[in-house]
């Protein structure tokens, strides 16, 4: 396992990051507790959760898991999404951002997180009381370190003017949605991030498992999560990227690489890129995914697994410019 600076923080992270989503949910305490085992003994440093993952459950787990040894680890952590009935409990409020990140050191049983992501961009709440938010945890010790996730371009450098306005804390870490059929964060995302020299930690980089080989002939059976999960049927639900996936799945075979960890490894050679979150619901499922470091992921491979899905247009719409 290679580690590489996060952002300009000066703290170092593992290539990969480990997310916990499935903790406390499709991962029961045992097995929870057997994928962090590996993922230790694999080198990784930095793990990633949420507050309404499992509601909570992810959180109180990793805890549990951590003890010991916190000092090791780099932990991420998120806040926006609701936390109960009340009309304020969710957003990036002021208000709502301090409660709930004193209920996810509860259940993370830690005085501090080392990264905490605004989960998404709140449009009813300004800019600035959302930043203010973030600095008045930061000032009181409870984060170290500001970030965004989902945040489009434009929100994300309307929060670094409004933070450099105020003298405040900036946002060091964004964590996007990036895959080979989910390519939007090339387009401004990445190229704003490598220039602010923020790290980044993408999401999904095997697209939910569409890019992991099992439905390249129809297969992955009704109980696999892009069947079972709306949200990844949505999300996932263009014949194109099926089309994309079964064309990477045979590219795969023919290169004797797993198609895990090529996604993975595909995703992470990305020169803006810090480190992508892998995930797993079981150590059978991990493991491709540890295994993506061993791949030598060249200039020239990435090109060609690049061409094998459809690249988004330029911010400016000016495609002609690219063609030389």
């Amino acid at each position: 396992m290679k580690y590489g600076p996060l952002g300009r923080t000066g703290v170092q992270v593992s290539e990969l990051c480990f997310g916990t989503m499935s903790f406390g949910g499709d991962a029961d305490e045992a097995t929870s507790a057997a994928m962090y085992a590996a993922c230790r003994d694999a080198g990784i440093n930095f793990f990633d959760t949420a507050d309404t993952y499992n509601d909570g459950e992810s959180e109180r787990t990793l805890g549990r898991l951590m003890k010991g040894h916190r000092d090791d680890l780099v932990v991420a952590t998120k806040c926006y999404n609701p936390q109960g009935d009340d009309i304020n409990a969710r957003g990036s409020s002021r208000r709502h951002v301090t409660r709930a990140v004193e209920a996810c050191l509860k259940r993370l049983g830690t005085d501090r997180v080392d990264v905490l992501f605004l989960h998404q961009f709140d449009r009813r709440t300004p800019i600035d009381e959302q930043m203010r938010g973030l600095e008045d945890v930061v000032r009181a010790g409870k984060v170290l370190y500001p970030a965004a996730s989902n945040y489009a371009a434009w929100q994300t450098l309307a929060a670094l003017a409004a933070q450099e306005r105020h003298g405040w804390t900036r946002l060091e870490v964004l964590e996007p949605m990036y895959n080979l059929v989910k390519r939007q964060a090339e387009v401004e995302i990445l190229p704003m991030a490598e220039a602010h020299e923020i790290a980044v930690i993408p999401y999904s980089p095997a697209a939910g498992g569409l890019l992991s080989g099992k439905y390249a002939s129809g297969g992955g059976g009704d109980r696999s999560r892009l069947h079972a999960n709306q949200m990844y049927r949505v999300r996932y639900g263009e014949e194109w990227m099926h089309d994309t996936a079964r064309r990477f799945a045979a590219f795969c075979r023919e290169r004797g690489l797993h198609p895990v960890g090529a996604a993975v490894a595909w995703v992470g050679a990305h020169p803006a890129v810090t480190a992508p979150i892998i995930g797993a619901r079981n150590l059978d499922q991990l493991r491709a995914s540890l295994d993506s470091v061993e791949i030598d992921m060249t200039p020239a491979l990435r090109a060609e697994i690049a061409a094998l899905s459809r690249t988004p247009p330029p911010a400016t719409d000016r495609s002609e410019e690219q063609a030389g």
